[in-house]
């Protein structure tokens, strides 16, 4: 496809990637161009290539990729080879990921890394500390000295986002990529990044690719757009004539009875083995939390019923994530308890070592081991965790992939040849082969795209329904929270500050940063309490 504007900046000419040695490539001559001045919207589902077509405009392929034939050109130069490459990274082309952590050196200070990207990227090499501080305060970031020292770790994600954006900024390039820029940024820290990122794309000396799987802002932001499915270019054109409306997600109801058919015995059987029925209650008693000297996490008290989904939403840097490996005894509460009990008032089931609770995280390749097959990663919990014999470890490991809906062919693969979709459902399988009470899901569908993070999340409500498994369901996503919760918590500062029914929470809520999230989110702005 060909995008109309200037002059032409970029041009990508039957670019086709597979894997080292063979096998079916997962980018098919990919052919487009794209002139300066205009916004180039890149859509598709997880697994599709858009990640990879995004990475090849910087001559960036993954780990057990290579590209198989096709050319990419970047104001003509080639970034495949090692000369094109050093003239256009960081100076012509500049990537900016979903995840700052990835861009950012977490033992370097925010002043040194931007300063850094300028002294190699800039054509002006004078007053560095000048451009240090007009690149930091055109993403809107302070430009003080207490800033400048700090360090990734102790700035929020929304300005470690921003810090990252500032480093790819470094160079003036010309064409920008953004693969995901908001995908893990709660929806007010998400609104001011796509309200900043739409003013620095709107320049008539520069071109942006964007990735996302936010339907409307690519609609508003795009010039053109283009959709990728299996590795093709399947349509293209105006972005209102390539999105197609994405897929109304139903409600499951948190007391239907699952549907009845003829794995019906099966899936009682699984129940028993794999759940643990719906008797007890996970119990967070005056929970504090800290990260070195600071305390992150301020008397949480929380109890979820058995068989409950409850829903932990919040600013960015609000104690989400430090909150969910508490529950699961990876890091260590400098106060309060946290565990499942059989009875209420029964002695708790420490987390950790044991298989009350587990976790499902939100970086489903991080998760896996890439030089490990599917029926490793299963296999293991089952004969450490359980003291399955190998013959009935494999036999369960094929039991857990029929559960969340995957063929036991994929036992054989490795986590580089899933989809993202198909990754998240084997750290789910994982998760279960511990047999837990609770699963402890930490933004599982940040990084997919709607269609499908709804049938990862369908599948969760499924697995509560069938195993009567409890859910805590850490997202910034209040869509989410809406359809697939009992009850929303709201943290703030590491305080609960608000909690209920997501009906009342989100049609009625009394916090201020509740009020604010819901504003920013795709549910609309609701008016104050009376």
């Amino acid at each position: 496809m060909t995008v109309a504007g200037g002059e032409e900046l970029l041009r990508v000419t039957g670019l086709t990637l597979g894997a080292v040695g063979g096998g079916l490539p997962v980018l098919r001559e990919a052919t487009l161009s794209l002139a300066c001045g205009r916004v180039l919207g890149v859509v598709g589902r997880s697994g599709s290539g858009k990640s990879s077509l995004a990475l090849s405009l910087l001559g960036h392929v993954r780990p057990g990729l290579e590209r198989r034939s096709g050319a990419v050109r970047v104001t003509g130069l080639d970034p495949f080879d090692r000369a094109g490459a050093r003239r256009l990274r960081g100076r012509v082309v500049s990537f900016m990921g979903q995840d700052p952590a990835a861009s950012l050196n977490p033992a370097l200070r925010i002043g040194t890394q931007v300063a850094e990207a300028v002294r190699l990227r800039s054509p002006r090499r004078s007053d560095v500390a000048g451009q240090v501080r007009s690149l930091l305060s055109s993403v809107r970031l302070p430009t003080d000295r207490a800033f400048l020292r700090r360090r990734p770790h102790q700035v929020s994600g929304g300005q470690a986002q921003r810090v990252a954006l500032a480093v790819a900024l470094a160079g003036s390039p010309r064409l920008l990529v953004l693969d995901e820029p908001t995908g893990s940024l709660d929806t007010v820290l998400a609104h001011q990044m796509r309200e900043l990122l739409s003013e620095l794309v709107r320049d008539d000396e520069r071109a942006a690719v964007l990735v996302s799987h936010d339907p409307d802002w690519v609609a508003a932001l795009a010039d053109e757009a283009i959709r990728l499915e299996d590795g093709r270019i399947s349509a293209s054109g105006s972005p209102q004539a390539v999105l197609r409306p994405q897929a109304v997600l139903r409600k499951p109801h948190a007391t239907a009875p699952a549907a009845r058919g003829n794995g019906d015995a099966a899936q009682t059987d699984a129940a028993r083995t794999t759940g643990a029925g719906n008797r007890g209650e996970l119990q967070i008693c005056d929970l504090s939390a800290a990260h070195g000297r600071s305390i992150v996490l301020h008397g949480v008290s929380l109890t979820v019923p058995a068989g409950t989904c409850t829903a932990v939403v919040g600013p960015s840097g609000s104690g989400k994530t430090t909150l969910a490996r508490c529950l699961v005894g990876l890091h260590r509460a400098a106060r309060g308890t946290a565990g499942w009990r059989d009875e209420p008032d029964g002695p708790p089931v420490a987390p950790g070592r044991g298989r009350a609770v587990q976790l499902v995280a939100q970086d489903s390749r991080g998760a896996l081991n890439p030089r490990e097959s599917v029926r490793t990663a299963l296999t293991r919990p089952l004969t450490g965790l359980r003291g399955m014999s190998a013959a009935e470890a494999a036999a369960e490991a094929g039991r857990l992939l029929g559960l969340v809906g995957l063929a036991p062919a994929m036992l054989s693969r490795r986590p580089g040849e899933l989809s993202g979709g198909e990754r998240q459902r084997v750290n789910l399988a994982r998760a279960l082969a511990g047999a837990p009470r609770v699963l402890v899901c930490d933004e599982i569908t940040s990084a997919l795209d709607p269609e499908v993070g709804a049938g990862v999340l369908e599948l969760l409500a499924s697995l509560r329904r069938t195993l009567e498994l409890t859910v805590v369901l850490v997202t910034h996503n209040l869509t989410e929270a809406a359809r697939y919760a009992d009850q929303v918590v709201v943290l703030d500062g590491g305080r609960v500050v608000e909690s209920g029914p997501p009906c009342r929470v989100f049609a009625r809520p009394r916090h201020p940063v509740t009020r604010e999230l819901v504003s920013c989110s795709p549910m609309g702005p609701t008016r104050n309490p009376e």
